[in-house]
């Protein structure tokens, strides 16, 4: 299949688990404990500054259409003493910047339409980006709307952690890969968290 052929399909899984099951957020935020442990304990530990005091930082993304919300995950991840921000469309060329953002804080459309932290928020950088997407594999390829911004987001941070949020079910056997993809280091889903492996 094309990629197109796998976007379409795709999409039309996702929007049929959105309406069959809504509580699946809320489910995968019960295991924001262990998805944390589980990263920064097989990476090598919590980042420098991380163990120095500074909080953990993880971007999140305000849902589109059928995406999985991350909502509850705020919460959990709020509880679990991580400040939280948002990615920012400022050029169609570019990667994401990202604000700093906390629940109930105004946002406003960025470039392309997506909620996004007010100009006035600070702008950081992230440990960790939780990625929406439309399917993913079990060697940690994802495939996304199309527009490349993540893609572009993970070259300009490698040294960021990238994980997907998704309903399990957006799992499929094998997605085509470039070489210059950067692969996510795990998915989050209502069944749990979810370390990539190795491609052959």
């Amino acid at each position: 299949m094309s990629k197109a052929d796998l976007r379409s399909a795709a999409r039309a899984r996702r929007k049929a688990l959105a309406v069959a099951d809504p509580g699946a957020a809320g489910r995968a935020a019960c295991h924001a404990e262990t998805m944390l442990d589980a990263l920064f304990g097989t990476m090598g530990g919590w980042p420098e500054e991380v163990r120095r005091g500074r909080r953990l930082t993880v971007a999140l993304y305000r849902p589109m259409g059928s995406e999985i919300d991350p909502a509850p995950l705020a919460r959990a991840l709020i509880g679990l003493s991580c400040d939280l921000c948002l990615p920012v469309v400022e050029r169609l060329d570019a990667p994401l910047v990202f604000r700093a953002w906390t629940t109930g804080q105004a946002l406003r459309p960025d470039l392309v339409g997506s909620a996004a932290p007010l100009p006035d928020a600070p702008q950081v950088n992230p440990d960790l980006i939780i990625a929406p997407l439309l399917a993913f594999d079990a060697f940690g390829h994802r495939l996304g709307q199309g527009g490349g911004y993540y893609d572009r987001t993970f070259a300009a941070r490698p040294d960021a952690v990238r994980v997907g949020l998704a309903w399990a079910a957006q799992q499929v056997e094998r997605l085509p890969a470039e070489g210059h993809d950067m692969p996510l280091h795990g998915v989050l889903t209502e069944s749990g968290y979810m370390p990539a492996g190795k491609a052959d």
